[in-house]
């Protein structure tokens, strides 16, 4: 999902002749967007009231999710050095940092980084890689349809990702 984000804000960057700042600006807004798409994502998978100012609700929380995003970015890059493998398993333990922080908002992005490493210990890294790859067909269907089909798939993936955490977050 960050590499949704950060794709499609550079995207919106680009069209604004903003090529140069679209790195930057990049890492800057990613954090709090993917906080509200939590919010969002969590909200709407648990039948509560939503709407799409959740998306913008991690403006609120600027700085912990802007640390959050860099602080998860920052480990996932430094276990890749290592190699792929290393780096993928990386990200899958941190996965879970920002669904923490929409469930509580007070949270230090530290301490969302250290929870989801223990959430996805044991057996629940592979279930996230293998919930994860049920998904590919899907993805290559929707890039059958000229990028259409993501306008159902990425929620679609979003809202089992919110399932997936709202299982494992009470065992």
């Amino acid at each position: 999902m960050y590499l949704v984000i950060t794709i499609s804000i550079s995207l919106l960057l680009g069209l604004f002749k903003i090529k140069g700042l679209a790195p930057i600006v990049s890492l800057i807004l990613t954090g709090p967007f993917m906080l509200g798409v939590s919010l969002f994502t969590l909200s709407f998978s648990r039948g509560q009231h939503t709407d799409y100012g959740f998306l913008f609700k991690g403006f609120n929380y600027f700085g912990r999710t802007v640390g959050a995003y860099l602080w998860v970015m920052l480990f996932t890059v430094l276990w890749s050095l290592l190699l792929i493998v290393p780096g993928i398993i990386a990200g899958i333990s941190y996965s879970q940092t920002f669904f923490i922080m929409a469930d509580d908002t007070s949270t230090d992005f530290r301490e969302a980084v250290k929870k989801s490493k223990r959430m996805m210990q044991g057996n629940n890294k592979w279930r996230y890689f293998y919930l994860h790859m049920r998904f590919l067909g899907w993805a290559l269907l929707s890039l059958l349809t000229l990028g259409i089909g993501f306008l159902w798939f990425i929620p679609y993936v979003r809202i089992s990702e919110a399932k997936f955490y709202e299982d494992i977050k009470h065992g």
